[in-house]
């Protein structure tokens, strides 16, 4: 054993004295599980490591990154009194908006983040899972009820959300949908003036470049705008097996962000050149403008609204210490779907009954936090497999071939967005409709629950159920798919539990609120197990996990009864919150902002980010975002008379 002491020593030096310090928090996750590894590698595997092709690779990826943290725009440290503009969240939204807003030099744009800097090791697409355990997450749970999340710690479900610059499209798992042209046809029926799918098509366009060659028609497609959509690098023996086994059971390969959806794919990631591509590197890096600061690690408190109720500012806390900030033109609040309700009712708009239990005087009465929407999934319905072909974290991270190949041009199992490799979107209400509008998605992973220890932090199971299902399979390799609901007729509601801004909101998303979307799980479920029978999975052995959830245990295993029991217990965010600061004509009751995405009574007050979604699209919701902050930007630069 005395020959990895030094080896130890070394490669536990080159990789952390690589990393700037105000990034080493979050990277010790992942630093730890490559460290841990290092200690039980035998002699072959260690030299590897230490030979010279090794080293070179991964300190071309160290300065990589380190390129990459310089281009980052910088906190800036002396704000000014004034801006034009202010802007709350740098996430998805914030950072599209950013970059818009400054195309216009004679513009002062102030962009404010909770959270810190992005960071290299968080663009290495496989461990996308680790960070929503770290101060990247604002690590929100979701409140107890008796119909969902029963199998997870304290009966909550973790609804993670970024607090970094990039916000969730640094968290989340890079896979891009736009959904389906009735989606936003729907949104224009509702009275929303300029959101029909032809009106939204071109900020989809513009905000993309496409790099899946086969798949380019310039009806649907663009090349050349800020965010990098293309294949992983690297597709799994399982997800060979996927799109072969969905293909076996009539569903066609498509392109789901052309003309249709119904049918298997690839992912289509939000990933460039084998790395994550998130909002703040797409629209910020590299973009230096002088006309743009930035604070960040700021939290904003309230918004300032004089009393004529116009929108003058924020207050926030930055560094402990109380400051605010004014806007000339506008305040934009793109803090997502749990923060910017939070702060509008904070401020004083919201609905009156609530505020006022609270002590909080309501400046203008609105349904601010209801029609939350999300998709979510049953969780854990895992495969087992006689082969080694699935993505385990450990036998990755131990492989120094893989780690170079990844290192050196960024391919390999390391690409993979988080696991997720392919999906497949259906209609169960118009089966066989090669132009159905999905209501069910079907996303495969590389791996499962027990192919990476953390997931199952991530996921919040309890000790109770893991160790009694999965643990005795963790040996094993395996796959798992998630049947998710994508048009969920459930609604719930984010509501304050004080009027502490430091206090984390109440999240009830009332999963299951619709029994037809229980059904809609257990049809996936089943469609899940078809896939597993078929010879594509087969000559791999696939097999379900025969263990029962011990509170389904009693009822015939698989039957309907216990796949509606099994998504009671694992009941899996999708991550995709929207919907509420719902969008709506001045008719709708419900509305909080209109087609302009202006707040309702407040003036000089917008909120462009997912939480304006009147309706969910049949979409991972982070490609919606994008789109929705193009639009705003450019509704933005028309009332103020700034045509390019």
């Amino acid at each position: 054993m005395h020959y990895k002491t030094p080896i130890f020593i070394i490669v536990s030096v080159l990789l952390i004295t690589t990393i700037p310090e105000s990034a080493a928090q979050q990277q010790g996750l992942f630093l730890r599980t490559i460290l841990d590894t290092i200690r039980n590698m035998n002699l072959e595997t260690m030299i590897k490591f230490m030979s010279a092709p090794f080293l070179r690779s991964f300190m071309k990826f160290a300065q990589e990154g380190e390129r990459e943290l310089n281009e980052e725009p910088p906190d800036e440290p002396f704000l000014l009194p004034e801006y034009d503009f202010i802007i709350v969240g740098a996430g998805t939204a914030g950072c599209a908006l950013a970059n818009r807003l400054t195309e216009n030099p004679a513009w002062t744009v102030l962009l404010i983040e909770a959270g810190r800097q992005e960071n290299y090791m968080m663009d290495i697409p496989i461990m996308a899972n680790y960070w929503q355990l770290i101060e990247t997450d604002w690590k929100y749970k979701t409140q107890p009820d008796k119909k969902a999340c029963l199998g997870h710690t304290n009966g909550q479900c973790n609804w993670p959300r970024g607090k970094v610059m990039g916000g969730s499209s640094v968290l989340n798992y890079m896979i891009y949908t736009r959904g389906n042209r009735r989606d936003y046809d729907g949104w224009a029926q509702l009275g929303n003036d300029g959101w029909s799918y032809e009106e939204v098509l071109p900020y989809f366009k513009k905000l993309e470049d496409f790099t899946v060659n086969e798949q380019f028609d310039p009806r649907y497609h663009n090349r050349g705008g800020p965010l990098s959509v293309g294949y992983s690098p690297y597709h799994t023996k399982i997800a060979e097996a996927f799109v072969e086994a969905a293909q076996t059971l009539g569903y066609p390969y498509v392109d789901y962000d052309g003309p249709t959806q119904v049918g298997v794919s690839y992912l289509h990631t939000s990933i460039q050149n084998g790395t994550r591509h998130s909002s703040s590197r797409a629209y910020l890096h590299d973009k230096r403008r002088s006309n743009l600061h930035v604070a960040k690690l700021t939290q904003v408190t309230k918004i300032i609204i004089d009393e004529n109720n116009r929108a003058r500012g924020v207050s926030m806390l930055r560094g402990n210490i109380a400051k605010r900030a004014l806007a000339r033109r506008e305040v934009i609040v793109s803090a997502g779907a749990i923060n910017s309700p939070q702060l509008l009712m904070l401020s004083g708009i919201g609905p009156r009954k609530h505020l006022e239990s609270l002590g909080i005087p309501v400046r203008s009465d609105l349904k601010v936090g209801h029609n939350l929407q999300d998709h979510w999934a049953l969780g854990g319905l895992t495969f087992l497999i006689n082969q080694s072909v699935s993505l385990v974290t450990e036998r990755i991270v131990s492989n120094a071939d893989y780690l170079q190949q990844y290192f050196e041009d960024h391919s390999g199992p390391l690409s993979v967005a988080g696991g997720c490799e392919a999906l497949i979107f259906d209609d169960l209400k118009r089966p066989g409709d090669p132009d159905g509008h999905p209501n069910l998605e079907i996303l495969v992973q590389g791996g499962s629950i027990i192919s990476n220890p953390l997931l199952r932090k991530d996921f919040g199971i309890s000790d109770y159920i893991y160790n009694s299902v999965y643990k005795p399979i963790e040996k094993f390799d395996s796959w798992m798919a998630f049947p998710m609901i994508m048009l969920p007729k459930s609604r719930g509601r984010i509501m304050l539990a004080n009027k502490n801004p430091l206090s984390k909101p109440l999240i009830y998303p009332n999963y299951y609120g619709d029994l037809e979307d229980l059904e809609v799980t257990v049809e996936g479920a089943k469609k899940i197990i078809a896939l597993s029978k078929t010879p594509a999975f087969q000559k791999y052995g696939s097999r379900i996990n025969p263990i029962p959830l011990p509170p389904c245990k009693h009822l015939k295993f698989l039957s309907d009864d216990y796949l509606r029991c099994h998504a009671r217990q694992l009941t899996f965010t999708i991550y995709h919150h929207v919907g509420t600061c719902k969008m709506g004509p001045d008719s709708d009751p419900d509305a909080v902002v209109n087609s302009r995405l202006q707040v309702r009574g407040i003036q000089g007050l917008r909120v462009i980010d997912a939480s304006i979604m009147p309706v969910i699209p049949a979409a991972h919701t982070n490609s919606p975002t994008y789109m929705i902050a193009e639009k705003g930007a450019d509704l933005i630069k028309k009332h103020w008379g700034f045509i390019q």
